[in-house]
């Protein structure tokens, strides 16, 4: 079975080496659903809560959140953090709060401080859909993913291993045989 949660993204982007409009800078509502497949935990009846998915996804995915997304070979890349510099926000502002943990994986790079994910690859929809699963398939168990911008979609599925311990009292994952949510320890 499985429990299903939706996350929505604002960010700016651009196709750098496009031949068409998607090759100037220009913004996006983008609508992210994961899908998270296990046994209905008898406890709690459920596979998984949902607004756990969320808050799980949500602590690595607002670096995308009202975020510049550009390949790490865009020649604008240098020229905004230029300018992020001479205004003093290249390391952050008190105004950036809604920001998450750094993180670099082998598709992309958040520099949080200053609302900016670098990616190895265009930043399509189908892009997107790999570097999430990247950041997330250790965290939980995911079945599919889809993401949604503008007029675009994409999806995939996954092979599920429902091997991530959860609480028999919350359904959510343990860390270290403890959950985080109600401290059940195992």
């Amino acid at each position: 079975m499985r429990s299903i949660a939706r996350l929505e993204l604002q960010y700016a982007h651009r196709f750098y080496g496009f031949k068409g409009e998607a090759q100037y800078l220009h913004g996006h509502s983008g609508g992210l659903t994961i899908e998270v497949e296990d046994s209905v935990n008898m406890g709690v009846n459920m596979v998984f809560p949902c607004n756990e998915i969320q808050k799980t996804a949500w602590d690595v995915l607002k670096n995308f959140d009202h975020a510049l997304i550009l390949r790490e070979d865009d020649p604008l890349l240098p020229a905004i953090l230029e300018v992020y510099e001479k205004q003093g926000i290249k390391d952050g502002a008190p105004t950036n709060t809604m920001k998450g943990a750094a993180f670099k994986t082998e598709l992309a790079t958040a520099y949080p401080d200053c609302r900016l994910v670098v990616t190895k690859e265009t930043m399509t929809v189908e892009g997107m859909i790999k570097i999430v699963y990247d950041l997330l398939k250790d965290k939980l168990n995911i079945a599919k993913i889809t993401f949604t911008s503008g007029v675009n979609a994409a999806s995939e599925t996954y092979e599920t291993h429902n091997d991530i311990d959860r609480c028999p009292l919350c359904g959510i994952a343990l860390r270290n045989g403890v959950c985080p949510k109600c401290g059940y320890k195992k």
